[in-house]
């Protein structure tokens, strides 16, 4: 079974706002690998980077861990519907 990616490749929907949230905390990947960890999340550093350069996908207990983790809801983590609009006028 082939797993789906957006016409671009992109294989998560949360690179963008995962990095600009990160950073607007002050957390390196590192950091924030180790936070998830505290709370059971197997993650390292490696994962955070694949995620964040959109090679690798978000499982929904990921999207979940890095959304406490972050203190936000999982819609913040999600590029703007308008941005996926833009992208691909034939899903709009």
């Amino acid at each position: 079974m082939t797993r789906p990616s957006l016409h671009d490749g992109r294989k998560n929907l949360i690179s963008n706002k995962l990095i600009e949230l990160r950073r607007k905390r002050g957390l390196s990947q590192r950091a924030l690998a180790g936070k998830l960890q505290l709370i059971g999340m197997d993650m390292d550093k490696n994962v955070i980077t694949r995620i964040e350069t959109n090679k690798r996908y978000v499982s929904d207990m990921e999207l979940r861990a890095l959304a406490t983790v972050l203190q936000v809801t999982y819609n913040d983590l999600l590029d703007p519907p308008e941005l996926l609009s833009a992208e691909n006028p034939s899903h709009a």
